[in-house]
């Protein structure tokens, strides 16, 4: 497993990069005061209100709600992983990117420079030309043409031939045995364990490349084209590929089409590829391995509507219903999941094939069960709500799922569909599940920011649509379909934003302004464990002391990733609309509460202890230094 990069050369990285370049390297960028406009590559629109700000090294649109800084922008148009984007910028700014293990030892790159990556392309190419030249290619050309593919087709999936034969590729590739073990370690290669003799992995099979995001080969699928077991073959989990992780055909998807509202999850190779061959560019198949929550995260953060197809046999509709819970953790609100099941005995391949891509197609709209309908459908098929001791398993079943549900507006109304079926209440639902469900923020909504409230400028909302396809929501608060285009559900809007709590505006303050942070004595005293927001401040109090000037987006980019990050970064998105003497004068205002409230409630507990044993020396001084401090005293 690679080993954590230092925070460190992030900071350092972070200060090096410059957002404007970055950005503009993949969106056209157009001047405006002091800021760059653009439309959003992440929506559909027509005016521009995507923005770029070189002084706070921020991105952020204003329709969709999308923002970050250099690296949360390469993650998101990119579609890299936070390492993967750390790489890139590290490339661009000509570095290498260090690794350290726990215990703070650097550890060398990997495995975005793997040697494996040239090796795995290197066969890609052999499978590619053989497919094309070698003698022994016909029964190959025969199957594709069979399956009626072109070779525009097989060009796009870059396709190959395996010939027939024990040591093909391992001869072509050839080497020492440095090479050779490389070549096991890519998955090219089968050793015996009992004769330590080598042999080629695929042989007399067409075979698939599988991409990763960025296009390289990092393993291959390979069909058999004689009796050989099994059918279809898959390269092993190595230091580049891991089943659970990839889609096939995700990079042609995407490469195809940069603006995907919807992918087509389907169950094998030639089914994304058959599919591509009519026309329907957007399908993706899992490796092997059941549709996983981490499959599904992926998919959300290019589309936002997933469409799985599966066989109508008994089979089928198992892989979906696995689906189904993986999908459950991670159905945020705007996300949509759906289910398409095919005639018994029919693929995707077959189908589109048999009645063409516009009758497939329209099974999408005519077929196609929301996540919310299959679920109850399946449920009930278990568990008959006609009865009394249906009602009461089919709670018993559903409650704990549902409370899964991240998305607030869906879980509550499957728990009401649910109160309907079962006659329950939430109270009674609650009981079966009592468990919280995951959130995507601490308490307080701060996705959905205004400005501050202040004598100057009340409280305003901001409107700040979430995902609902490419147009999310329109000024009226019409939810927009998935083609951008009016006339969806009346959705209401969220109700007034709150006012910031006083450490909140704490936090906005230091981000905007960090040298406020040298002037604060004490930190650690300002926070109880319990108050998450304060302990918040207190580490980013002691992050700008250790290191003064720092940069907004480096501070932000230690917590990359997590609520606390998300929390810094909607708070750095706003800028204040208040004068700098009463923002400091408000900040130290909030510090020194915060100070009083603490060293009060440090007091009681020492007091409360001292009425019921003897204080050790150490309590007596941490009580004498209490009682000497003037309330307050932090700066």
């Amino acid at each position: 497993m690679a080993g954590l990069i230092p925070q460190g050369f992030i900071d350092d990285l972070l200060n090096r990069t410059d957002i404007v370049e970055v950005v503009g390297a993949r969106v056209k960028l157009k001047k405006a005061g002091k800021n760059w406009m653009a439309c959003c590559p992440f929506h559909n629109e027509k005016t521009p209100s995507f923005s770029v700000s070189p002084d706070k090294q921020f991105y952020y649109c204003f329709g969709c709600g999308a923002g970050g800084n250099a690296l949360g922008f390469i993650m998101d148009h990119d579609n890299l992983e936070f390492p993967e984007a750390v790489e890139e910028l590290a490339k661009k700014a000509g570095v290498d990117v260090p690794r350290e293990e726990s215990g703070g030892r650097r550890k060398p790159r990997q495995p975005t420079d793997s040697p494996l990556y040239p090796l795995l392309a290197a066969a890609a190419e052999y499978y590619r030309l053989a497919l094309r030249n070698h003698p022994k290619r016909q029964a190959a050309v025969d199957y594709l043409k069979k399956r009626g593919l072109t070779g525009e087709i097989a060009r796009d999936f870059g396709l190959g031939f395996a010939p027939p034969g024990w040591d093909n590729l391992g001869k072509h590739l050839g080497g020492d045995d440095l090479q050779q073990k490389a070549m096991l370690d890519a998955g090219l290669l089968v050793e015996n364990a009992e004769s330590g003799k080598r042999y080629d992995r695929f042989r007399d099979r067409v075979i698939f490349p599988i991409r990763d995001s960025r296009g390289r080969v990092i393993a291959f699928g390979g069909r058999v084209l004689g009796d050989d077991k099994p059918k279809y073959l898959n390269s092993p989990e190595t230091p580049v590929f891991h089943k659970g992780q990839e889609l096939y055909g995700l990079f042609e998807a995407r490469k195809h089409n940069r603006d995907l509202e919807e992918i087509l999850v389907v169950e094998g190779y030639m089914d994304v590829i058959a599919l591509a061959q009519q026309g329907i560019r957007n399908a993706v198949a899992t490796l092997g391995t059941a549709t996983s929550e981490e499959h599904i995260k992926r998919l959300f953060r290019i589309v936002p509507s997933i469409l799985f197809c599966f066989d109508g046999d008994q089979a089928g509709r198992s892989a979906a219903w696995r689906a189904l819970e993986s999908a459950l953790p991670v159905l945020k609100d705007g996300f949509r999941v759906r289910f398409l099941f095919l005639p018994e005995g029919e693929d995707p391949d077959t189908l589109v094939r048999a009645e063409g891509a516009d009758a497939f197609q329209a099974r999408f709209v005519q077929q196609a069960q929301p996540l919310a309908e299959y679920f109850f459908q399946q449920l009930m098929i278990e568990a008959d709500p006609a009865t009394l001791e249906g009602k009461a398993h089919l709670a018993t079943l559903a409650a704990p799922l549902i409370e899964k549900i991240p998305g607030n507006n869906l879980r509550l109304l499957m728990r009401q569909r649910l109160s309907e079926l079962t006659g329950l209440g939430n109270d009674a639902l609650s009981q079966l599940a009592p468990a919280a469900p995951p959130q995507d923020a601490p308490p307080m909504d701060y996705g959905d920011y205004a400005y501050a409230h202040t004598e100057e400028a009340p409280v305003q909302q901001q409107w700040t649509p979430r995902r609902e396809g490419k147009g999310g929501r329109d000024g009226k608060g019409w939810k927009k379909d998935f083609n951008g285009k009016g006339g969806g559900e009346r959705i209401p809007r969220q109700p007034p934003v709150k006012v910031e709590t006083p450490v909140l505006a704490a936090l906005r303050s230091l981000l905007h302004h960090p040298t406020l942070a040298q002037a604060v004595q004490d930190a650690r005293d300002l926070a109880e464990e319990s108050d998450q927001y304060a302990q918040l401040l207190v580490a980013l109090v002691e992050a700008l002391q250790k290191k003064p000037g720092q940069s907004t987006l480096a501070l932000i980019a230690r917590w990359h990733g997590t609520e606390q990050g998300r929390l810094l970064r909607a708070l750095a998105e706003k800028e204040w609309l208040i004068a700098g003497d009463n923002l400091e004068q408000q900040f130290f205002d909030t510090i020194t509460r915060l100070a009083a409230s603490q060293r009060d409630r440090s007091l009681e507990q020492l007091l409360r202890k001292a009425r019921q044993s003897e204080l050790s020396s150490e309590d007596k001084d941490r009580l004498r230094e209490l009682l000497s401090r003037p309330a307050g005293s932090v700066t």
